[in-house]
């Protein structure tokens, strides 16, 4: 179509674009300056005043926040549930009706090491007429494609694994193509009727199903700005190009780390669903055949004070809230990245104040181990 004004697109980002939207097995994608804005992307197409978002309650501490709090300011709601058990989100979905416009989860879940079963959410998502969004950041499409598993859209935080390396800020939303949104014109309508905001157009007319892609870039990316710097796109792309090869080695580095880690006396348990142990390891082997991530957590026992201690202790490992890094990271994240939400609300996304997030780099497993050992040691 062109490149009309880089806000709205830039040859840089679309080569990124285009090579995310075929990892991820989609039509077409938008990257934007960040994962949030990719969320807020995904969602603005879809929500207006008074409508519902229903979200698994298992979701990065920021997202949390943004879908509980800051998107009131739009007028939207989000209601959360716990999607492991199918009643409660067949429950959410019946109770407010065509006010629904998606259900949300993440694929494999930050931080607590939880998988979501995409077939049962995809289906119960589509018998209610909505799509079935998913944030795979943290499983990326090496591990994971949504879409073969009945997504609709993808969101990504590219800061992450796609980038790698922690140098470039960015998002991506990739739309499968495969949601009719004129099926329900009325309940989709920024899609599937005239749009005010480009002069009557109807995208889904007009772009078949290239039409969420479509309005993204010629209306939330001109209206809201959330753009992503050419310069950030380049350095994703040389980041995608080692994908494979990183994510083995952080898969691979990983389970090793855990299991050491569950047999450690220091250490009250380890949620990774690569292990055995996990009520989430066959779920993983669906889902994810070619490991389980390389972010996860454990639980150390004597709780809060013995988890600030563990981080100020380690040596190798940085004290950063980012995750997919080459280096290998830790946090506490109940005084971090969750620490404005409630404890409730951390227990149930799995960052209580006992826990320890890991992102899990490519350094040498030995080294790695060795740190740990010393920071759990009394």
């Amino acid at each position: 179509m062109g490149n009309i004004y880089s806000r709205l697109s830039n040859p840089t980002t679309a080569v990124l674009e285009e090579r995310i939207a075929t990892l991820e097995g989609g039509r077409g994608a938008t990257c934007t300056a960040s994962g949030h804005s990719a969320q807020l992307v995904a969602l603005f197409a879809l929500m207006e005043p008074g409508d519902v978002l229903v979200s698994s309650d298992k979701l990065y501490g920021g997202s949390i926040t943004q879908f509980g709090k800051t998107i009131q300011k739009f007028g939207w709601e989000c209601e959360f549930v716990d999607t492991d058990h199918p009643e409660l989100v067949e429950q959410a979905l019946s109770k407010h009706g065509n006010k629904v416009k998606a259900l949300w989860c993440e694929s494999l879940a930050n931080p607590g090491g939880v998988v979501s079963d995409l077939e049962r959410l995809a289906e119960s998502a589509h018998a209610h007429g909505v799509p079935l969004i998913v944030d795979n950041t943290m499983a990326t499409p090496y591990l994971c494609k949504p879409i073969h598993h009945g997504a609709d859209l993808v969101v990504h935080s590219t800061t992450k694994f796609l980038s790698g390396h922690g140098n470039a800020m960015g998002g991506c939303v990739v739309d499968s193509g495969k949601f009719n949104w004129a099926d329900d014109p009325d309940r989709f309508s920024s899609l599937a009727r005239p749009e005010p905001a480009y002069h009557g157009l109807n995208f889904s007319e007009t772009f078949g199903d290239l039409a969420f892609t479509t309005f993204s870039h010629a209306v939330s990316l001109r209206d809201l700005g959330p753009t992503m710097a050419p310069m950030n796109a380049y350095l994703t792309i040389t980041g995608v190009e080692t994908l494979p090869l990183r994510m083995e080695r952080h898969c691979a580095n990983a389970i090793q780390v855990a299991h050491w880690l569950e047999e450690h006396p220091r250490v009250e348990w380890c949620s990774y669903a690569g292990l055995e142990s996990s009520k989430y390891h066959h779920l993983a082997n669906k889902y994810l055949p070619y490991g389980a991530g390389s972010v996860f957590t454990f639980g150390v026992k004597d709780g809060y004070e013995a988890g600030l201690q563990a981080v100020s202790k380690c040596e190798l490992f940085s004290h950063l809230a980012n995750i997919g890094d080459t280096r290998s990271l830790i946090l506490h994240p109940a005084s971090t990245t969750h620490r404005q939400l409630t404890e409730e609300q951390r227990v149930a996304c799995g960052a209580g104040n006992d826990v320890l997030r890991l992102s899990i780099g490519l350094e040498s497993v030995h080294d790695l181990i060795t740190d740990l050992d010393g920071a759990l040691t009394v």
